[in-house]
Parts: C-alpha cells; sequence; structure tokens
C-alpha cells in the first residue's frame, strides 16, 4: 500500500509515519533521508545535489522524484512518504510519473496547537532526547534526563517563525489536500490528540482505504 502523510509543521508527521510503516511493514521514506543518504555516496547525482547546496540552492523537484523512484521501485509491500509533496507542483509530478497513491491522510491540527507545540521544544545536543516545556518536562529544569546535559531550544523554534512557517504551510500545501480530496483517497484525522489515539485513527482510514 502506497501512502502520504501530510500536516503542519510540528503535527507529528515523522513520528505517524515511523509508527504506521513498522505496523503495516511498508517502507518509511522520508525526502530528508533520502538526501542524506545520497549525499554519503560517489555518484552523479549526489555530486548535483552537493554544487547545488554548495550555491545555496534547493534541490530540484526532479532531483527528488528520481531518487524516490530509486528508492521505491524495489518496495513490494508499498510505501508511507513523509515530507513530499510539499506543494501541488510536487504531488502533480508523483502524478505523472505514475506514483499510484492509496491513501494520502491529512494530520489536521490548529495553528495555536502548533505554536505551542513547537514554541515550548527542548533538545538536548547531547544525546539528542527531545523535552516539552509544557507536555513532557525534564524532571529538573532544563536540564536532560537521560544524560545529564543542558537543554537548549532551537533558534527557530519560537511563536513568531512558527506563524511564518505556518503561513508558507497554508499558501503551499493546503492545495494538496485539495488535490487528493478530489482523487477520493484523502481522509482527514484529527491531530490534537495523544500519539497511540491518532495512530488508530490513521490504521482505521487506512483499511477503510483499502477496503
Amino acid at each position: 500500500m502506497n501512502l502520504i502523510i501530510l500536516g503542519p509543521p510540528g503535527a507529528g508527521k515523522g513520528t505517524q509515519a515511523k509508527i504506521i510503516a513498522e505496523k503495516l511493514d511498508v517502507a518509511h521514506i522520508s525526502t530528508g533521508d533520502l538526501l542524506r543518504d545520497e549525499l554519503k555516496k560517489d555518484t552523479e547525482t549526489s555530486a548535483r545535489i552537493k554544487e547545488i547546496m554548495n550555491s545555496g540552492g534547493l534541490v530540484s523537484d526532479e532531483i527528488v522524484v528520481e531518487l524516490l523512484e530509486k528508492r521505491v521501485k524495489d518496495e513490494k509491500n508499498g510505501f508511507i512518504l513523509d515530507g513530499f509533496p510539499r506543494n501541488l507542483e510536487q504531488a502533480e509530478i508523483l502524478d505523472e510519473k505514475g506514483f499510484d497513491i492509496d491513501a494520502a491522510i491529512a494530520l489536521d491540527v490548529m495553528d495555536e496547537t502548533i505554536v505551542e507545540r513547537i514554541s515550548g521544544r527542548l533538545f538536548c545536543q547531547s544525546c539528542c532526547a527531545v523535552f516539552h516545556a509544557k507536555y513532557h518536562k525534564p524532571k529538573k529544569e532544563n536540564i536532560c534526563d537521560v544524560c545529564g546535559a543542558a537543554l537548549t531550544q532551537r533558534s527557530d523554534d519560537n511563536a513568531e517563525v512558527v506563524e511564518k512557517r505556518l503561513n508558507v504551510y497554508h499558501e503551499l500545501t493546503e492545495p494538496i489536500i485539495v488535490h487528493y480530496a478530489e482523487k477520493g483517497v484523502l481522509t482527514a484525522v484529527d491531530g490534537s490528540g495523544n500519539v497511540e489515539d491518532i495512530t488508530n485513527a490513521i490504521l482505521s482510514a487506512i483499511s477503510k482505504a483499502a477496503e
């Protein structure tokens, strides 16, 4: 089964994609991971990517789709795409390339909730553990429970930056939701609950799509 998970930044797409991939035994494909993996190789494509990134440019949709095609060709059980497509043009490229999407899951989370989630995140630069100032507090303020190092907040995890990212999402990504709705494969899932409840709702939606 071929799946796409959509939603605003901080909606939990990556978390849910990993869980769903494991439960359904499909490949979890993150375009960020694809690019990082390709950069480790000595290929013509990796050289092109390095040249683009070194010049401050954005990797083209064509390159990303090329990597996607290579990645999915041997996946007999299917895949779940995490982080792609990000705009309508990319969704249309997937259609043109023959990517058969069985279900698109859109995580529905209010902007206010997203701002609160992201602006409260705390990271440990030592062991990469993640906490939250409200929802997952460390036992000792600003100290990692795992390794005892100091916790920090990413410079772009503030309300102003998050709101700008949300504006970009609404402008560029929401048309994708309309696109997959018109194709009859979209299901909206409330992404504001706990992880397990959201997972169960997604699995239920996928089950219905498979009928």
